[in-house]
């Protein structure tokens, strides 16, 4: 069986091409079942594909005695393997306040600090690059799904987390929980369980303990395994849908932003949402403070008179002009015609006023 995953997860590393030129890896490795099958695999593989593999292991600074006893099982697990270990501690909940952020933001922001620095420090030849393997699974894919269908989300969201996203890589991506457990035990591997992983506080806890449960024992065995591969083909279709948005705002691009024609309005509808989006990341440089919402106000000012704007955020604007709908980065001047704008219209999550 051991045997089998290994290949399992060789065949989809290859599939993905993850280890494509690749020099570096930065392990994330917690201690826990899924990173340490990851390590374990990946040490496996780094002969054949000449990487350099470093652990890095983020204690946040939260759990107090058990993240000490998390930290120790990582150092000894990679000094039984001949694995570098970088530990880096946080105190995430100072750190959180200090930024005006929840835990999980600045545990994000810590953890992607700690993966730059150790790759930062493991020289590579040539044009070989550096990556950051992470250790989800078809069960936190699966997770993830339920999360966001739940809260409210596009084909993105579905798609759930990706094998590859940049630099970024997932190789037991493919596994389920259970193929880990018996990969473990087969090996005589042994690992930590975060007890914060059974209690029902947090939402994907009461997924993860609950709901895909009921939905493997009572409606079908093979659940995860047929989201997973529903979140691939949703990931492609977003992915394709992307590629024809951000053809369509070729043709609409000026000088100051983009001009959406009688052309853009005459495309379907979702591609016309792709695009905007697309702009949205385009002439901001992020997408994750844009929204469905955001979107569907930039395309209302379609049918609104000329002379009606929104301030969106990142200091973007979208203006009803003659000829179509302008979206522009917001300059110094539109901002002070702003602070002395007095006749305003609620527009719900922009702000929606007239020039």
């Amino acid at each position: 069986m051991q045997e089998q995953i290994y290949a399992k997860v060789r065949a989809f590393a290859e599939k993905n091409r993850m280890f494509d030129q690749c020099g570096a890896v930065a392990a994330g490795v917690s201690g826990g079942g899924d990173s340490v099958t990851m390590l374990d695999i990946l040490n496996r593989l780094k002969e054949e594909y000449g990487f350099q593999i470093t652990a890095v292991h983020v204690n946040h600074g939260i759990r107090g005695a058990e993240a000490q006893r998390d930290q120790e099982a990582a150092e000894k697990l990679c000094r039984k393997m001949g694995i570098p270990c970088r530990v880096y501690c946080f105190d995430v909940p100072k750190l959180a306040a200090q930024w005006k952020t929840g835990l999980e933001e600045a545990g994000r922001t810590v953890r992607r600090q700690a993966f730059e620095e150790a790759l930062a420090g493991v020289p590579v030849s040539g044009e070989k690059k550096k990556v950051i393997a992470l250790a989800h699974n078809r069960n936190d894919l699966a997770e993830t799904m339920l999360h966001h269908l739940a809260r409210g989300t596009g084909i993105r969201g579905l798609s759930g987390i990706q094998a590859v996203n940049g630099e970024i890589i997932r190789p037991v991506l493919c596994l389920e929980r259970k193929e880990i457990v018996n990969y473990l035990k087969e090996r005589g591997i042994s690992y930590i369980t975060d007890s914060s992983n059974l209690s029902d506080d947090y939402t994907r806890n009461r997924i993860r303990n609950h709901i895909l449960p009921a939905m493997e024992q009572k409606i079908n065995a093979k659940a995860v395994e047929h989201m997973a591969e529903t979140a691939r083909v949703l990931a492609e279709a977003d992915s394709y849908l992307q590629k024809k948005g951000r053809e369509l705002l070729v043709g609409c691009r000026k000088e100051n932003g983009y001009l959406l024609d009688e052309k853009f309005f005459a495309q379907d509808p979702i591609l016309q949402e792709y695009a905007v989006m697309e702009a949205f990341e385009i002439l901001s440089g992020k997408r994750k403070d844009f929204t469905s919402l955001h979107v569907d106000q930039v395309l209302s000012l379609q049918k609104k008179e000329n002379g009606r704007y929104i301030n969106l955020p990142e200091s973007l604007r979208v203006i009803r002009q003659y000829g179509g709908v302008c979206l522009k980065k917001n300059s110094a001047s539109d901002r002070e015609n702003d602070a002395s704008t007095e006749k305003k219209v609620s527009a719900g999550v922009g702000e929606m006023k007239f020039e």
